[in-house]
């Protein structure tokens, strides 16, 4: 079985920061970001709204469902056994009154993922969302899985 190398605690090799050695620092600043200065989510414009901090709830979530789909070749917000990005949360021990997750594969460096998701109408919402609060984000490799590396964003409050 290929290793699986995520981002829990430092960039996996295929899975890169954008130029900075600090993932979750670079995850929320472009995050954070984009929700300082608003943006356009399909046909949806949307205000400027608070930054997101950092859990570690969401992302220990994240690490999960990524590792899992990257284990597994698969890709999809429901995992293989039928749970949740919800039953994912709480499994983790997140309480939520609202939540969101985005997922993406190939993509390479924090950079690529963060504007695909933009350029995604239902994932930018996620990331607008003034309900979400928190995030937390993972990247999961497997050289010999589909797409190689595997992103989850989990949103929450």
């Amino acid at each position: 079985m290929p290793a699986i190398v995520t981002t829990n605690t430092a960039i996996a090799a295929s899975c890169q920061s954008s130029g900075t050695s600090d993932f979750k620092a670079e995850v929320l600043q472009r995050v954070n970001a984009l929700r300082a200065a608003g943006a356009m989510c399909g046909t949806v414009s949307y205000l400027p709204t608070p930054a997101l901090n950092w859990s570690n709830l969401l992302e220990q979530a994240a690490n999960g469902h990524s590792s899992d789909m990257a284990q597994n070749n698969y890709f999809s917000h429901d995992s293989l056994d039928g749970r949740t990005f919800t039953q994912r949360l709480t499994a983790a021990g997140y309480n939520y009154s609202a939540a969101g997750e985005n997922i993406a594969a190939g993509d390479v460096t924090v950079e690529q993922v963060v504007n695909h998701w933009l350029n995604s109408p239902g994932h930018c919402v996620n990331m607008m969302n003034p309900a979400n609060r928190e995030v937390g984000v993972a990247c999961a490799n497997n050289s010999s899985a589909t797409y190689s590396n595997y992103w989850t964003m989990d949103l929450g409050q």
